[in-house]
């Protein structure tokens, strides 16, 4: 019999269970076990209750007992990232606080391109190093699955490069990474045809590496008037989808489509949505594609923020993440803009919760995660606090102190 774990007393212990996937939810539908417990065995949770219960049923198991007022959280879930890259876009943000349009930036060198130009002098070796740090600073703000976007170089080669540095840091990390191809990110300035022959190119010499390495299930483009229009994006997600990938769109962000194609392709996400009208929401909100909204990139551009109340009360699913970016997101901090996004869209905090634990988790179509009952992982995070309300109340200033991932403790404050 495997060795068992029993970890409390939780002042309040929110399993994120039994909420409804989509639509709207209120606080009074959280599950809160009040002086709770978790009994782990290797990687997973065998059961859930009073904590005093469970060491009395279970007198063998090994007792991690706290002292203190704890709150337990299921492991944070960022659905969205692209923390893969070389060099800084620093200049960038000092250019468009100061007034410069993205195209002026663009011109003067800067933009996605001065990103992809960086990543491709960067070898894989430091890619997988800064990836590993970026993603253990995301793992201390209570961060346990994360997904990682390719799409900084833009060619068969450097697409591979990226996606095995991904790769090799999720071999180190305690962090899971989840691997997304972004091929599609925006048509290089050095290839020598359209943006038709580049997704012809990238789908029929990139996809069938990316099966043979087993490098990522995940197809993702950028659908939008600078980058991929409908037109030319539907062969590529056509080929994808032929061949067993999952689709996940980059919609909405400026202008409209991207969300009418990630229905079209059913795909399990469509991202972004800060363009999306009623049109958008409606056709969303009648799908199975999760919604899911990015305020880092509307506090980094100061831009509108995702329709997130408008989404739930359509019925729609909402799942929130951080985009952490070199260029329009780069704070990477997603309790903290989950919050702001709460305050500015009015989400109980029953929907941001939601929003980075369970209904992100089905944005990645993960379905072991997310919430903390028999049988998921054991990923979890405690807050010294008594009330789970503090957490969102001190706008991601209260981080947790502890966070467990697989049932082991991967990182406490106390001892950092």
């Amino acid at each position: 019999m495997n060795k068992q774990k029993l970890i409390g007393p939780f002042k309040q212990l929110l399993t994120m269970n039994v909420l409804p996937l989509k639509g709207a939810l209120s606080d009074s539908q959280l599950q809160i076990i009040e002086n709770g417990g978790l009994l782990v065995s290797e990687e997973k949770i065998v059961a859930t209750g009073l904590y005093e219960s469970l060491k009395k049923d279970h007198p063998k198991a090994e007792m991690f007992e706290l002292k203190g007022d704890h709150v337990c959280l299921p492991g944070f879930i960022d659905a969205h990232t692209h923390i893969c890259f070389g060099g800084s876009r620093a200049n960038d943000y000092a250019l468009r606080n100061s007034g410069k349009s993205y195209l002026e930036i663009a011109k003067a060198g800067g933009g996605i391109w001065d990103t992809v130009t960086q990543t491709r002098l960067a070898s894989k070796e430091q890619l997988t190093i800064s990836t590993i740090k970026l993603a253990n600073r995301h793992l201390k703000n209570g961060t346990t699955t994360l997904e990682v976007k390719s799409g900084y170089g833009l060619t068969v080669a450097e697409e591979l490069k990226m996606l095995q540095a991904i790769q090799d840091a999720n071999a180190l990390l305690k962090t899971d990474l989840v691997p997304t191809c972004l091929a599609a990110h925006m048509l290089p300035k050095d290839y020598d045809g359209n943006e038709v022959a580049y997704l012809e190119e990238i789908s029929t010499l990139l996809f069938p590496k990316l099966k043979e390495q087993q490098l990522t299930n995940r197809i993702d483009a950028f659908v939008e008037e600078s980058a991929f229009s409908v037109a030319q994006i539907t062969p590529y997600f056509s080929k994808a989808k032929e061949m067993g990938f999952n689709i996940t769109v980059h919609a909405d962000q400026f202008t409209t489509g991207g969300s009418q194609v990630a229905v079209d392709f059913n795909a399990i996400s469509a991202d972004h949505l800060e363009a999306s009208t009623e049109k958008e929401i409606e056709l969303l909100a009648k799908s199975n594609t999760i919604a899911t909204a990015l305020p880092g990139a509307s506090i980094g551009l100061g831009c509108n923020f995702t329709p997130a109340r408008k989404l739930l009360d359509a019925g729609a699913t909402l799942a929130i993440a951080s985009d952490h970016n070199p260029g329009s997101a780069p704070m990477g901090d997603l309790l903290t803009q989950a919050t702001i996004l709460g305050t500015f869209e009015k989400l109980t905090n029953a929907e941001v919760l939601a929003g980075i634990t369970v209904r992100a988790a089905a944005a990645l179509n993960l379905n072991d995660r997310g919430k903390l009952t028999e049988g998921q992982l054991a990923d979890f995070n405690l807050f010294h606090t008594d009330n789970y309300q503090e957490i969102l109340y001190n706008q991601g200033n209260l981080k947790p102190c502890m966070v467990w991932k697989k049932g082991e403790l991967v990182f406490n404050k106390h001892k950092a």
